[in-house]
């Protein structure tokens, strides 16, 4: 005799890349089993396959887990979690008078959002004479692999940024990232100057984000300070936040 198959409520929210609704559910028990494992195991591949795992199934296979902007996939994650655990979750955060102790502090995940830096374009301007630039698209878990911008290498650096090329353009004239070899594109970059590299750099200093503002009162010091929660990590487990 079969078992009853229990139902499961589904939610709905905007995908801030697109503005696109998504449907999704909160997680199942063995979702919850698979993230624990990936968490214990402390690889951060693990974590990033079982986060894109857990995603996909939760929007019901309707979307493309690999193709979506990190910060897409971290606050879709974040949504389920809160319709999961709970929305109101405590968190520890370092504070930042004496950079020992821990608080706990609360925070309503419903209320974390994607924010975008005021000065922020993926449409970066290199040589103004000649009216040449770059498009950039957004990383996606893939691009950035696992580890690959926790402290890292020059070269892996310049990987994520061949990888995230859209197309080069010197006027009217455009050159789609998908007709260069990476090594091409790595050279183009080579090639510019310390400035033109620094607005580069600019892109991804100014992408989208998780960014949740919070108070935090030292336990010991009594001191009050606000710090920033930003991207997932500070989400998962014991941050050491920005100092607001």
């Amino acid at each position: 005799m079969s078992l009853p198959i229990l139902e499961t409520a589904s939610y709905e929210l905007t995908l801030p890349s697109t503005d696109t609704a998504v449907k999704y559910r909160p997680f199942l028990v063995k979702e919850e089993k698979l993230l624990m494992i990936a968490m214990e195991s402390g690889e951060s591949k693990q974590i990033t396959n079982a986060l894109k795992e857990i995603v996909d199934a939760c929007t019901f296979k309707t979307i493309n887990v690999s193709a979506l902007p990190t910060f897409d996939l971290e606050y879709i994650f974040l949504q389920i979690r809160a319709k999961s655990v709970g929305e109101i979750t405590k968190f520890k955060v370092l504070c930042p008078d004496d950079k020992k102790t821990y608080a706990d502090v609360e925070v309503d995940l419903t209320k974390v959002n994607v924010e975008v830096d005021d000065k922020h374009t993926n449409k970066l301007v290199v040589d103004e004479k000649r009216n040449l630039g770059v498009v950039l698209k957004y990383p996606t878990m893939n691009v950035l692999k696992s580890g690959t911008m926790e402290n890292p290498t020059t070269e892996q650096i310049f990987d994520v940024l061949t990888e995230c090329v859209d197309h080069i353009y010197e006027g009217d004239k455009i050159y789609p990232a998908k007709d260069s070899t990476q090594q091409e594109i790595k050279e183009f970059f080579e090639d510019l100057s310390q400035d033109s590299f620094v607005k580069i750099k600019s892109f991804f200093d100014t992408m989208p984000r998780l960014r949740y503002e919070v108070e935090v009162t030292n336990p010991v010091t009594n001191v009050k300070s606000k710090v920033v929660l930003s991207g997932l990590n500070d989400f998962f487990e014991s941050a050491s936040p920005t100092i607001a």
